[in-house]
């Protein structure tokens, strides 16, 4: 049964398209295929799902999404002095590269090289996007329960 308005435990088909207040395109499925999900099953995150709630078919809308509701503001506790001798001797760092980690239940962590001394490198495990306001465009393509 189709549905006209976007609410909790619907199937949504959508387009959607996530920018940088400088528009700069983070992702965006309009050129593409379009995203199918079920409204609070977690494939939006919960503070973005709020925005497409009571939205209609064929409805395209603009939010502005504060950092603190995107993915979070950045933590220095994130930041973190790793020793030198941690990393592989071979391994070329350098500044801004992507490094995956395993935490202490052994899942994979990626953190960014901030800067690198003799002794200790300096990574951050914030998300990339932390501290971020971001606009999250949306349009609603079909809606069913």
């Amino acid at each position: 049964m189709a549905v006209n308005t976007v609410e909790l435990g619907y199937r949504v088909t959508l387009h959607f398209a996530l920018k940088l207040t400088n528009n700069q395109i983070i992702d965006s499925t309009f050129e593409k295929k379009p995203v199918n999900l079920i409204v609070g099953d977690g494939d939006l995150p919960a503070n973005f799902e709020q925005f497409i709630l009571g939205m209609h078919v064929g409805e395209r809308k603009q939010f502005l999404v504060p950092a603190k509701d995107a993915f979070g503001l950045q933590s220095p506790m994130n930041i973190q002095n790793i020793s030198r001798d941690k990393f592989n001797d071979e391994q070329d760092l350098s500044i801004g590269m992507v490094i995956s980690f395993s935490d202490m239940q052994n899942k994979q962590l990626p953190g960014v090289i901030k800067t690198i001394a003799d002794r200790y490198v300096e990574v951050d495990f914030n998300h990339p996007l932390a501290g971020k306001e971001l606009q999250f465009e949306v349009e609603i393509l079909q809606i069913g329960d």
